[in-house]
């Protein structure tokens, strides 16, 4: 199980590659990955029967008692055949459906399959933790599935309800699992299951997981998700909306229903809810006209169904409820898959526009009927099974005088009534011949015949629901294993699912059912009822909850954000010295322990700083203020340097140097002198300010170095940077390894730094390589250094004699004024060795001064130079990558680090020490948190890149644009 787990999680990597070069018909390769999850659990069958499931465990995130294990026992069992089955005919269905078409196909498959993955763990799981990590992946792979269509407002739009809802549900379920799992002090389901605990903790975790369930399973008040959601295509509409994702939450509510029925909140939630969703939704089906969205709210209708039935916790109903699962999965997907040939077809699913399809189609309206029959419960299919077995056991409870047990009864009879009349409609509506409102015959629509292939997977499940119905004793031993955990209920003898129990009340009620569901589908036929029964919707509701998030928003950051830069950091200041000085007053006692200086070089450094502090806030002009800033930063290395930190020293040199660049390529489109457009106001206040600021954090650093009781943990970092990150370079090691999870926030926050600095300067297109700014030009031309010449071909670098070889391909395109060939020498000279002295400080950054973020402020710090000599083309040609591209690499290996040693039950960020012989070169000794330091290097030189382009190319390229009015052109050198 493990295994295939596993592949779920690789082969979808494949898929987008595969269907490039197959097409659709990758789709018959993405089937055999559920086929074989489907052999595994037919051959399991056995051991599920004889009430020994397979059971896999791998220990993953042990200090959280969290183990990667599966257990297959019955009501995973069934939950497994429905998910790879159903999901290999999709897949198969898929090839067809999408036949002809290619676009976003590869991404599409991948999703899909990787869905089937989730779906596949979601059910086999025994951690409860993991449950709901399978749950949130399964939301987030939905969304990219239903949003397939994403050029469609709808679609989109869609997308995102039933994205915000499903993850909303599952974060207050998330809330419930912790409630449980420390109340249980274990995550393993089948433990909790066993031990059934008790007490107003369990109550209110059971309330909390219902309503993630009751959200994933479209059940009132979350129902309106699910009839939105079939802007899908679909193949995603049967798998996921009749299957599949709609599923996981009935299959959470029989999981724990067996146990925890008995819980006092547990009926009248799932009873009352599924009752009303049951009886809304089936009186919204009769009122559509798309066959789509009468399955739809047939789907939701049926939900309640199963809600009511598994919910209810008693044997017999255990029992009818998984019958029910199986025939739902069967004959709602045979179903959707049948609409999606018709709307292929025809591209049309409207009820008014289809006539006379019945006659022209035979197979597929015969499997269409046999579907329906199993849908309202017509002998001999495994619907009739289920809902006799469901009527005797809600009748007995009725009977026996349970409150419950009349409330599901009456409401599961008033549901099939439902269910038969929209049933009756959706036949009529496919295949029935139509007459217009003079009872004459409307034209019979032309009906293409589709590939036998197409209507393979509709036939295979209909026909199912027929064989099940037959296996009906079969299928009672082997459900017999679920049913019998849970109390036996108000009947004298324990119920069994046969396809015939003679003449008893429960036949005579589903045959009334059918008969009134005929009498109410030919009264609303005739009567031509409206789409809208109430003044509003609960669709209404969430998109007036939108509305009001947004309006809040808009008047929240009206109010706050003024547009003053100078107000929201004087804001932030005044919060600091308010927060920060009470809580020193509010202090009982000060230790401060000062010393004059610790080496001679601060009395030198330190009141250079000052002075250049001080001269920096009178400064009248910009660039003389950054300089002097610059000045106090330097003044930091020295002290860094003489302190014993030539890391920190190295560090904050690069660090002062880049940020000076790109103060500069600021400074070139602002006003040179301070004040000249908006003079500073209130300076007395300011500075006021300034000082309290200054003083309160030098208060903070001196209480808060002398108020430590206990020895730092810092001590020890020399020696744990040996024995665990094997490295003597102990801020390297401490960055990288001891302090892991800092850094990884650290990139986080420069990668959202860079991106907020490209969305603020950027008009239309983030990437500003050389390919961009010089369009017409090749690839082959970009990495040329002869002058450039204009043919009839277009513009070609001149041929080996035409002339002298260009030091840098950039400098052709930069003014005679503004270039400097001597630059141009020295950057061509150093540029490839200031990369390998970057690339030297990343690898030996573990023992010796450096590592990934010197060495990418290193490299930074050439490509700063080949812009300075050459201009944005020359940066174009020195990095012709995508900035963003390097900063979500490094960031995925930074990420890759932390994961990865959680499948071989270590600690995240972990690291490994691998050490060999090696012959030529000698003793070789390797840590992985090396990958990570790599991961920190790449991510540095995207951001300073995303810099450069954004604050230096883009912003000459709209310069220049200004000046002359258009995107210059290639000119001949």
């Amino acid at each position: 199980m493990l295994l295939i787990l596993g592949a779920f999680a690789l082969l979808p990597l494949v898929l987008p590659w595969l269907v490039g070069r197959i097409g659709a018909r990758a789709f018959y390769v993405a089937a055999v990955l559920p086929l074989v999850g489907l052999g595994h659990a037919v051959a399991a069958t056995p051991a599920v029967l004889a009430g020994d499931p397979p059971f896999e465990s791998y220990d993953w995130i042990s200090p959280l008692g969290i183990e990667l294990s599966m257990r297959m026992d019955t009501l995973e069992w069934l939950m497994t055949l429905i998910v790879t089955g159903v999901g290999a005919l999709v897949m198969i269905y898929c090839r067809w459906y999408f036949r002809g078409k290619s676009e976003n196909l590869g991404q599409f498959s991948a999703v899909l399959l990787a869905f089937a993955g989730a779906m596949y763990g979601l059910v086999l799981t025994d951690d409860l933790v993991v449950l709901v990590m399978f749950w949130e992946i399964t939301s987030i792979l939905s969304y990219l599935l239903i949003g397939y269509y994403n050029q469609r407002a709808a679609s989109r739009r869609a997308a995102l309800q039933a994205l915000l809802v499903t993850t909303l549900g599952g974060l207050v379920m998330l809330i419930g699992v912790v409630l449980l799992v420390v109340d249980a002090g274990t995550s393993s389901i089948s433990t909790i299951l066993a031990e059934s605990p008790t007490g107003p903790v369990v109550d209110a975790a059971l309330v909390l997981l219902l309503v993630g369930a009751l959200s994933k399973s479209a059940i009132f008040p979350f129902h309106f998700w699910l009839p939105g959601a079939m802007a899908a295509p679909t193949p995603v509409s049967a798998y996921l909306h009749a299957a599949a994702m709609v599923k996981a939450g009935i299959y959470l509510i029989a999981l724990l229903a067996p146990v925890f029925a008995v819980a006092p909140t547990w009926r009248p939630i799932v009873i009352s809810l599924g009752v009303f969703t049951m009886l809304l939704a089936g009186f919204q089906a009769l009122r559509e006209t798309d066959l789509k969205r009468i399955l739809a709210f047939g789907t939701v209708s049926q939900l309640g169904l199963l809600t009511v039935v598994l919910g209810f916790g008693t044997r017999d109903t255990a029992l009818a409820g998984l019958a029910l699962l199986l025939s739902h999965a069967l004959f709602k997907s045979a179903l959707f898959l049948v609409v999606g040939v018709i709307d292929r077809q025809l591209s049309t699913r409207d009820i008014a526009e289809l006539s006379g399809v019945g006659r022209q189609a035979p197979v597929m309206a015969t499997f269409s009927f046999i579907a329906v029959a199993s849908m309202i419960g017509i002998i001999p299919t495994i619907g009739f099974v289920a809902k006799e077995g469901a009527l005797t056991a809600l009748l007995d409870e009725a009977l026996a005088g349970s409150p419950w047990g009349i409330v599901a009864f009456a409401g599961v009879v008033l549901g099939s009534v439902l269910t038969a009349a929209y049933g009756f409609r959706f036949l009529w509506g496919a295949f029935w011949t139509k007459k217009d409102a003079s009872r004459q015959a409307v034209p019979t629509t032309e009906w293409p015949d589709p590939p036998i292939g197409f209507l393979a997977a509709p036939v295979v499940l209909a026909a199912l629901t027929v064989v099940a119905g037959f296996l009906a004793p079969q299928l009672d031993v082997a459900f017999a294993g679920y049913a019998d955990q849970a109390p036996a209920g108000a009947a004298e003898h324990p119920a069994h699912l046969a396809l015939w129990h003679g003449f008893e009340p429960a036949l005579w009620f589903s045959l009334g059912t059918i008969a009134a569901g005929a009498v109410v589908f030919w009264l609303t036929a005739r009567a031509g009822w409206s789409k809208r029964m109430l003044p509003f919707t609960a669709a209404d509701v969430y998109n007036s909850v939108l509305r009001g998030i947004a309006r809040l928003s808009v008047v929240t950051t009206s109010f706050t954000q003024r547009g003053s830069l100078p107000v929201y950091v004087g804001t932030i200041f005044v919060v600091f010295v308010a927060a920060e000085g009470t809580a020193l007053i509010a202090s009982p006692a000060w230790r401060a322990e000062l010393d004059l200086f610790q080496t001679p070089t601060q009395l030198v450094v330190a009141p250079i700083m000052i002075v250049a502090g001080l001269v920096a806030v009178r400064a009248r002009k910009r660039y003389t203020g950054v300089v002097l800033v610059s000045a106090t930063g330097l003044g930091m290395v020295m002290l860094f340097a003489t302190s014993g930190a030539p890391d920190l020293a190295l560090t904050q040199i690069l660090v002062e140097t880049v940020t000076l660049v790109a103060f500069a390529l600021v400074l070139r489109r602002i006003p040179a002198r301070l004040g000249e457009h908006n003079a500073s106001v209130w300076p007395v206040a300011r500075a006021v300010l300034g000082a309290a600021v200054g003083a309160t954090m030098a208060a903070v650093a001196l209480v808060a170095t002398s108020a430590r009781s206990t020895k730092p943990i810092s001590e020890r970092f020399p020696e744990l940077a040996y024995e665990l990150g094997h490295g003597k370079n102990v801020v390297n090691v401490a960055l990288v390894d001891l302090r892991g999870w800092d850094t990884m926030g650290e990139l986080s926050v420069l990668i959202l730094a860079a991106t907020g600095v490209a969305s603020l300067v950027f008009v239309t297109h983030r990437a500003d390589t050389w390919s961009r700014v010089i369009a017409p030009l090749p690839a082959s031309v970009a990495r040329t250094r002869r002058p450039l010449v204009e043919t009839a071909e277009g513009v070609k670098p001149r041929g080996s004699g035409g002339g002298r070889m260009a030091w840098l391909v950039g400098g052709q395109r930069v003014r005679p004024e503004n270039r400097s060939i001597m630059l141009e020498v020295i950057v061509r000279i150093l540029f490839h060795t200031i990369i390998v002295v970057s690339l030297y400080l990343l690898f030996a950054g573990h023992n010796l001064p450096g590592g990934g973020f010197a060495g990418g402020l290193v490299a930074g710090m050439a490509l700063v130079m080949r812009y300075v000599a050459g201009g944005r083309y020359e940066l174009g040609a020195a990095a012709p990558t995508d900035a963003g591209r390097l900063l979500g690499i490094g960031m995925s290996i930074a990420v890759a680090c932390a994961i990865v040693p959680l499948f071989f039950g270590a600690a995240p960020l972990t690291s490994f020490f691998f050490e060999a012989d090696l012959p030529l070169l000698g003793h070789v000794e390797f840590v992985t948190s090396t990958l990570f330091d790599i991961g920190v290097y790449l991510v540095v030189i995207g951001l300073v890149l995303d810099v450069l382009r954004s604050l230096g190319a883009e912003v000459d390229r709209q310069a220049l644009e200004a000046d002359e009015g258009h995107r210059p052109e290639v000119t001949v050198s």
